[in-house]
């Protein structure tokens, strides 16, 4: 029968012996998957491949039912990214054993480094979904991509935040792309994916989402993205596993610290102890990763001094609605004011301040400091 050559990739995967290690010194030695299934076992062995995997290799024959998962896929909207194609995750193929083939439903752009992880625990706190949202949502409004795996909790959270800010969210699933876990956050799937994001799986149509699989989920998670900020991690939980495989990845690990009180915190407290960057907000994390990030949110931000800008800035401060002038009339010129200050004396809730004090950020007029402060840009006080 005539396989195509992903079908050839699928079943590099399928053939026990051959793990993503074995996978990649296979593609090097032959040069594509086709080739490898058409080598001979005395070939295979020559290129260092055990004997009894090389003879697993020449005997394998399923192709037909990996022909129809790919179709399968297609017919889901998603598709099969190799090694060998243009979109496969740069961070992920720097990884020694990446996975050979991943399944996505949604948007993968060329060349996309931009990404952090945000990750925590399920049964989160108040406070912690909130810290999650926000960061998903100020990552993202500064043009990176929000990586989680679509747990409940902090992950769900960060992918809210993202999509609130209009930006690119990927959730990495311990299953099938076809199977979302868990199943209330089917809606919250398909909106990350109109949204311009993804849903990722190395794992094979139908595989349900079993408990050994988070682990490896979460190697993904960690090798996608720049760096790993953890919200809220009990010890002994998959965060921490996120955040251990993100160092040995030679990622940058963040933590949000937590009460000593909470159990919630326990983990990420930990993490803060043996090194991890501490994070209160989103320039914690964007100063850190500022060398390594290509886009838009690793450049300092443009100079308001010139008399022109100053004009631009006075116009807008006029034109602000009546919302975003309360947040603008209780920073004082001159002065950082914390954002606890600043709800308590607008008036209104705190997600709503965060969100207008972002979009008063990103028309510049607005300056975040670390510490959770905030003041007005020098020509928005002028």
């Amino acid at each position: 029968m005539q396989v195509s050559s992903q079908v050839y990739w699928l079943a590099l995967c399928r053939v026990r012996g051959v793990g993503p290690r074995v996978a990649r010194l296979l593609l090097k030695h032959f040069g594509s998957a086709p080739a490898v299934f058409a080598a001979s076992e005395t070939q295979l062995s020559g290129a260092g491949i055990p004997r009894n995997t090389a003879r697993n290799l020449r005997q394998f024959q399923d192709f037909a039912p990996l022909e129809r998962e790919l179709c399968d896929l297609v017919g889901l909207g998603g598709r099969l990214i190799t090694w060998a194609d243009p979109d496969y995750p740069p961070n992920l193929a720097q990884l020694p054993d990446p996975p050979p083939v991943l399944y996505v439903r949604g948007s993968m752009p060329v060349g996309e480094r931009d990404c952090v992880a945000v990750v925590g625990a399920r049964a989160a706190s108040e406070a912690g979904r909130h810290m999650a949202r926000r960061l998903g949502l100020e990552l993202a409004a500064k043009g990176i991509a929000v990586v989680s795996g679509l747990a409940r909790g902090i992950d769900s959270e960060a992918h809210l935040g993202a999509l609130e800010a209009h930006g690119r969210t990927i959730a990495v699933l311990g299953c099938g792309v076809d199977r979302i876990y868990p199943l209330e956050h089917s809606k919250l799937a398909q909106e990350m994916i109109a949204g311009g994001g993804a849903l990722l799986s190395e794992f094979p149509l139908g595989s349900p989402p079993l408990a050994e699989n988070f682990p490896v989920r979460n190697r993904i998670i960690a090798g996608l993205s720049l760096g790993v900020v953890v919200v809220e991690a009990a010890e002994h939980s998959g965060s921490l596993i996120s955040a251990h495989l993100a160092l040995e990845q030679n990622r940058q690990v963040f933590a949000v610290p937590g009460s000593p009180l909470s159990g919630k915190a326990r983990g990420s407290n930990r993490l803060l102890k043996e090194g991890a960057r501490l994070v209160e907000c989103v320039e914690d994390v964007i100063e850190e990763l500022a060398p390594q990030l290509s886009g838009a949110a690793g450049r300092a931000v443009p100079s308001t001094s010139s008399t022109k800008a100053q004009v631009g800035q006075q116009a807008r401060r006029a034109e602000l609605s009546a919302s975003l002038r309360s947040v603008v009339d209780h920073l004082p010129a001159g002065e950082r004011v914390h954002i606890d200050a600043i709800v308590e004396s607008c008036g209104l809730n705190a997600q709503t301040v965060l969100s207008l004090l972002l979009e008063l950020e990103l028309t510049g007029m607005v300056v975040q400091h670390p510490g959770k402060l905030f003041s007005l840009a020098p020509a928005a006080s002028a």
